[in-house]
C-alpha cells in the first residue's frame, strides 16, 4: 500500500501537497526524464552551460507535473520535489550549481568529528553533504519548522546510513512558543516567519524556540560550523544568540544567507563587532569565521 500524507494548511492557501511516503525507487527517473537530469547535471560553468541547463530543468520540471523524483544529489539519496521548491529544483538538475562555493569551503573545514547545526534545514541540501563528508563520529543538527518540508527532510535522512543527522521540527527564533510562518506557494523555501506581505500561501503557526536553548537542550559543547538560511529571520535568531549564549556554543564558521531587505538591523556589522571575519560572499550567503580564542 502507498503510504501518503497530506499536510493541512490554512484557509487561503492555493494548493495542498501530498508527500508520497513508499519506498526509494518508485520514482527513479527514467526515459527522457533521465536524460534531461543528466544532461542538465553534466552542463559546465559559465552562461551558456547556465543557460542550457536552466532550459533543461524547466522542460523537466514541465514534465514531471507535480511529482517527486528519487535521486543522488550531493552525495546522498534524496526524494526531491521541484514543483514548489527551488532548492529542491537546484538540487535535483543542476547540483552543481548548487551553493557551490559555499559547499566547497566548507568541506575544507569538516572532520570525522565534525559538528554541524543547519538552520532552515529545508529539505536537507546542506546537512546530507555534510553528512556524507564527515565521519561517523560527526554530530549534526538540521532545524527545520514547516510540517511538511520537515517531513521530506526526515524522509531523505532514512534513504541514508547518517546515523548522525538529528532533525527538528521547529522553528529557532527571538522566544519561545509559537510565531506565524508566512508561506510562499511557489517556493516553499522562501517561507519566513519574518512577515513578508506579498507572500500567497496563507499562514501557519508552528513552533519556536531560542536556538540557545536549542542548542543547550541537545547537549552540545561546540559547533564546528552552523548555517542560517531563514528567508530574512536570521537577525531575529542570531542577535539575541550571540548577545546570551555562552562563547562556547559560538560557531567557528557560520554561512549566513544575506537578505538584508529584510533584516531590522545591519546583521553584518553586528557579526563582525561580535568577533568574527567575512571570508567569503557570493550570491546568497556571507561566510564568517571567528577570530577569537576560547
Amino acid at each position: 500500500m502507498v503510504e501518503r500524507r497530506e499536510t493541512q494548511f490554512p484557509p487561503g492557501m492555493p494548493h495542498r501537497q501530498t508527500n508520497d511516503l513508499q519506498a526509494f525507487g518508485a520514482h527513479t527517473p527514467r526515459g527522457a526524464l533521465a536524460r534531461i537530469i543528466a544532461a542538465a547535471r553534466r552542463a559546465p560553468e559559465g552562461w551558456a552551460g547556465r543557460r542550457f541547463a536552466y532550459f533543461l530543468r524547466a522542460l523537466g520540471v514541465k514534465a514531471l507535473r507535480g511529482r517527486p523524483v528519487d535521486v543522488e544529489s550531493l552525495g546522498a539519496r534524496m526524494r526531491l520535489y521541484p514543483a514548489d521548491n527551488v532548492s529542491e529544483k537546484r538540487m535535483l538538475f543542476t547540483p552543481q550549481y548548487f551553493d557551490a562555493a559555499e559547499l566547497d569551503y566548507l568541506s575544507q573545514r569538516i572532520t570525522p568529528d565534525f559538528v554541524f547545526v543547519d538552520v532552515g534545514a529545508n529539505v536537507g541540501g546542506y546537512s546530507l553533504f555534510v553528512a556524507a563528508c564527515a565521519g561517523a563520529a560527526a554530530r549534526i543538527l538540521a532545524i527545520e519548522p514547516q510540517p511538511e518540508i520537515h517531513e521530506r527532510l526526515v524522509y531523505n535522512v532514512r534513504q541514508n546510513d547518517f546515523a548522525t543527522v538529528k532533525t527538528l521540527e521547529c522553528a529557532a527564533a527571538d522566544c519561545d512558543g509559537e510565531v506565524t510562518m508566512f508561506l510562499d506557494s511557489r517556493n516553499r523555501g522562501d517561507s519566513s516567519i519574518r512577515i513578508v506581505p506579498n507572500f500567497d500561501g496563507g499562514r501557519l503557526t508552528v513552533r519556536a524556540r531560542r536556538l540557545a536553548d536549542i542548542l543547550e537542550g541537545e547537549g552540545l559543547d561546540r559547533i564546528d560550523a552552523m548555517k542560517l538560511d531563514c528567508e530574512g529571520a536570521e537577525d531575529l535568531i542570531l542577535e539575541p544568540f550571540l548577545r546570551a549564549a555562552p562563547r562556547r556554543l559560538w560557531p567557528a564558521t557560520m554561512i549566513v544567507e544575506h537578505m538584508p531587505e529584510r533584516w531590522s538591523i545591519d546583521l553584518p556589522a553586528f557579526i563582525e563587532a561580535q568577533g568574527y571575519r567575512a571570508t567569503l560572499r557570493t550570491k546568497h550567503n556571507l561566510v564568517y569565521e571567528r577570530q577569537f580564542a576560547e
